[in-house]
């Protein structure tokens, strides 16, 4: 199963910031820290894969309390999303769910309905990515569960909104980036559209979603009302269009261009003797620097090249001067003379692991490790920001399937004895060899 944004049925400038920070959350402030910005938040996720399990990992970083609600026995999808595998476990799912737990409920057994009711009562959001009309099914609407919290921020994610001709059509990342017009940029201009390497629209969705989701508890902080949120996949995309939108606004055509820009030259990935390296161009101050970096002053004074329009006219033969002087060089070469020493903005073309492993992102404490109650130290990518007065940062690993069945009901006031007879009515899915 591919990246997906719904599920098709039933659930289951100068920083100011201190450089040798490696804690998120830190700085050199001698400031009182004030705590994680969203405790004392509790979220109900009921959302697979993607555009819900982003979001909440999201709000988990920031200190809310996060409970995953699974189908038993299998949970959510992404957790067979594979290879690779590392003792069963999908180290795609970790990269979802660190922060948060797992409950197993069994949403067709009435009893798991009625416990999730009183999870309800006292939770503040409430996440699901079905599509419309599954959730009525289920009898995890907005109507249903406002009955019993009318202060509930609820998110309904799906891929075309809950209104209009296609909503009721599943929708995944692939499909999304296709339709958003993002593919129809993406890729070299003679050949066909390509997917953006990775399950951009559904990340896209999950951030409008944290930002919904967040912004819907601040005004519940003013007015004391809870909130209906209709976020679809396909309108999330749109805004991120922004110069490509402007360019059809203005009556011209867009295209697919490779890594070069349609406004800007040079603005794209140049390959070098053993590599490539970006380089980006956006005013003739640095055009005027990189060139005396390439000691190619005869660049700027060529009427193909002198002004930024004159460029982007010229791309091709632009591209070929400046590939031509690259050839002489490694990346890393080219890196020190274009970047230490000019400052003009290039950087090389990592891989994945050397995006992880990059100095920049060790002196930023980007990459952690977390406990894992089953395989030890697990890594973790931290989220970004840093606060200078609040706290972030990730304190569960990814939860096992049902790993806190018996804690979430515990923290809710149930006696070991209810939880029991819970467990006795299936409200956990079936009962295994141990009567779990």
């Amino acid at each position: 199963m591919g990246d997906d944004g719904t599920t098709n049925g039933d659930p289951m400038s100068d920083d100011p910031m201190d450089g040798d920070e490696t804690m998120t959350g830190e700085s050199g402030s001698d400031a009182p820290r004030s705590g994680k910005i969203l405790e004392g938040v509790t979220v109900l996720d009921l959302s697979t894969f993607v555009t819900g399990g982003f979001c909440s990992a999201m709000l988990a970083n920031q200190g809310a309390e996060v409970v995953k609600i699974e189908q038993p026995g299998y949970g959510d999808a992404v957790r067979h999303s594979g290879p690779p595998f590392i003792k069963g476990e999908s180290p795609y799912y970790w990269t979802l769910s660190y922060g948060k737990k797992s409950l197993e409920l069994d949403l067709k057994n009435p009893k798991a309905k009625e416990a999730l009711y009183e999870l309800v009562e006292e939770a503040d959001v409430f996440i699901q990515n079905f599509r419309p009309g599954t959730a009525e099914r289920l009898d995890v609407d907005y109507d249903t569960l406002t009955d019993h919290n009318e202060n509930l921020i609820y998110l309904a994610i799906s891929a075309f909104g809950q209104t209009g001709p296609w909503r009721e059509r599943s929708g995944y990342d692939l499909l999304i980036q296709g339709m958003s017009g993002i593919m129809s940029v993406t890729g070299e201009a003679d050949r066909q559209p390509v997917k953006v390497g990775l399950p951009m629209t559904d990340l896209i969705t999950a951030m409008w979603a944290a930002f919904g989701a967040t912004t819907a508890l601040y005004r519940r902080e003013q007015t004391g009302e809870g909130e209906y949120i209709d976020l679809g996949m396909l309108e999330a995309a749109l805004p991120w269009l922004t110069k490509q939108a402007g360019m059809v606004f203005a009556g011209e055509e867009t295209k697919r261009m490779g890594t070069k820009d349609p406004v800007l030259a040079p603005y794209q990935t140049f390959e070098t003797k053993d590599g490539f390296i970006n380089i980006c161009i956006l005013n003739e101050k640095l055009w005027g620097e990189l060139c005396e970096a390439l000691d190619r002053p005869d660049l700027p004074e060529d009427e193909r090249f002198e002004m930024n329009a004159d460029r982007v006219e010229h791309l091709d033969e632009l591209e070929a001067e400046i590939e031509a002087t690259l050839a002489e060089g490694t990346t890393d070469e080219w890196i020190e003379v274009i970047a230490e020493d000019a400052g003009v903005p290039a950087g090389p073309v990592y891989s994945v692991e050397e995006a992880l492993e990059s100095p920049q992102i060790e002196a930023r404490g980007t990459i952690t490790e977390i406990d894992h109650p089953e395989l030890g130290e697990v890594p973790v990518i931290e989220h970004p920001l840093k606060f200078r007065n609040a706290e972030s940062g990730f304190e569960l690993p990814p939860p096992l399937l049902g790993e806190h069945n018996r804690e979430v009901f515990r923290e809710h006031g149930y006696s070991e004895a209810e939880i029991d007879r819970l467990a006795e009515l299936g409200v956990f899915g079936d009962l295994d060899e141990d009567g779990n």
